[in-house]
């Protein structure tokens, strides 16, 4: 396989070619500023030459080939299809279009592994798309590998996967200082956050979450779909700490959602602040905290969580081939009993046999990755920071209002990821194009990879992410595990060119 390390994919040539170059890569070279636009717009000399995409935004072709058999097989005419893992997410995914669509849906199981299947109008396939970005409770590749052949699960591989399963909440169990049985895995980052979504509003049925910081979209899109609500705080200033009291003090909250540290900005809400608020009107409102560009190696973000959500796609796994995410109970919360209930009722999602096998194998070495590749995030960071060409970086280390050191652990270190912005924004697109590491979305990868994040996430929504802090012309990179000398001059050389 192509060395990403030394041969990244960045050239013109390299476009719509996964990331990594294998028959499951959950990214795809976008090299040129052009090809992202032409991406988002659709257009036919971009979109014809994908052979992957990240699997919630794009489907992949070997579960485009089930659906297609699904279709074939079950569908009436006029009707689409959408595979799932099983019959619960079709049926959520029947309502989603119920209450967002325009016409009744079905529901059924198909094959072997009663795979569940929606099948709806030709006019709610949008919607139906809709869902499966949001939710990310998605059928894996190598699931519909496996579904394409008809075979039902060996005992081997259901042997080996539940093994793999329970190593798996193990290492991240002790990594974050919490119990395994207290450890869920979902088939993405998102099928995560949904689920502790359904968790809160199914508890507190009626009251609003509150979303601290500019999140991840599609997080902030499961909590405007579903629920009663969300109220959004980009925190673009200290002014939203008000505006949080205020929220507080009028009705009590279903939970409190960010990132530590956010996605792209990099910055640190002070929650040791919103938690003494929350405390100071006398409500108990849960915590849940994104730990995915920190990673727990570096941070320990239970010192106020009381649910921790991770995307294990990114540096848990590293090589960015399969998909995945967790949720961690604390066991000390006062919300845990309830919680811990809810999940061990309702824990409608599994990681695939050979998906479960693949992370395993590939979290092996997680800390000593992440330590690497955040001494490489520091040194580009300072990099950068000290070039004439950069206007300004966004980078953990520039929290100064102590939150990132207090949740810190004694050997963490700062994020691998940062983002960066030019003095001269129209070169932003020609610095893009001279950048020789893999270009396409995700992050946490064992590779470098950058994308001009803004254009990607929020294409649609340019004006709204700017009004919120968000630059259309940021560029993220998310450092990996070349030499950090390799990576500075590599930077150096694209910086040189504009």
């Amino acid at each position: 396989m192509r060395d990403l390390l030394t041969d990244p994919l960045c050239r013109p040539e390299d476009m719509g070619t996964p990331i990594p170059p294998t028959p499951y890569g959950v990214s795809v070279c976008l090299p040129t500023w052009s090809s992202v636009v032409g991406y988002e717009e659709k257009d036919p000399a971009v979109i014809n030459k994908l052979q992957s995409g990240y699997p919630r935004f794009f489907i992949h072709p070997t579960v485009a080939k089930l659906i297609e058999s699904v279709e074939k097989e079950v569908a009436k005419e006029g009707e689409r299809a959408l595979v799932f893992p099983r019959r619960i997410h079709a049926e959520r995914c029947a309502q989603f279009i119920e209450k967002y669509g325009k016409s009744k849906t079905r529901v059924m199981e198909y094959g072997k592994e009663n795979l569940g299947v929606a099948l709806f109008s030709k006019g709610d396939y949008e919607t139906a798309r809709q869902y499966w970005n949001f939710c990310g409770e998605i059928l894996s590749m190598r699931q519909a590998e496996a579904a394409l052949l008809g075979k039902p699960i060996g005992r081997d591989l259901a042997e080996n996967g539940k093994k793999a399963v329970q190593t798996i909440k193990e290492r991240l169990a002790a990594l974050s200082w919490q119990n395994a049985e207290d450890v869920f895995l979902f088939p993405s980052g998102m099928a995560a956050i949904f689920a502790v979504h359904r968790m809160l509003t199914s508890l507190s049925p009626g009251l609003k979450a509150a979303q601290l910081d500019f999140p991840f979209v599609s997080t902030l899109k499961v909590q405007q779909h579903y629920g009663a609500g969300v109220h959004f705080l980009p925190f673009t200033n200290d002014g939203d700490y008000d505006k949080f009291r205020e929220i507080i003090r009028a009705k009590p909250l279903a939970g409190i959602f960010l990132e530590l540290p956010s996605n792209p900005l990099l910055k640190c809400v002070d929650v040791r602040r919103v938690a003494e608020m929350a405390t100071a009107e006398k409500k108990k409102v849960p915590i849940i905290i994104d730990d995915t560009i920190a990673t727990s190696v570096n941070i320990d973000a239970f010192r106020i969580a009381d649910v921790v959500v991770t995307s294990l796609t990114k540096a848990f796994s590293g090589v960015g081939d399969v998909l995945a995410g967790s949720v961690i109970l604390k066991r000390d919360s006062e919300f845990y009993s309830a919680f811990k209930k809810f999940l061990d009722e309702h824990n409608d999602n599994e990681l695939w046999p050979s998906d479960a096998i693949v992370l395993e194998e590939h979290s092996r070495d997680f800390t000593e990755r992440v330590r690497t590749a955040s001494k490489n995030g520091d040194a580009l960071n300072a990099f950068l920071s000290g070039h004439p060409k950069v206007a300004r970086v966004y980078h953990s280390s520039n929290d100064t209002n102590g939150v990132y050191d207090y949740f810190r652990k004694p050997e963490g270190g700062h994020c691998p990821l940062l983002s960066f912005l030019l003095k001269d924004k129209s070169k932003t697109p020609a610095l893009y194009d001279s950048l020789e590491f893999c270009k396409g979305a995700s992050l946490g990868t064992n590779y470098t990879l950058v994308c001009p994040y803004t254009l990607l996430a929020h294409y649609d929504e340019l004006g709204w992410a700017e009004s919120c802090g968000v630059s259309r012309n940021l560029i993220r990179v998310s450092c990996g595990l070349e030499p950090t000398e390799v990576i500075i001059e590599r930077m150096k050389r694209a910086l040189d060119q504009i």
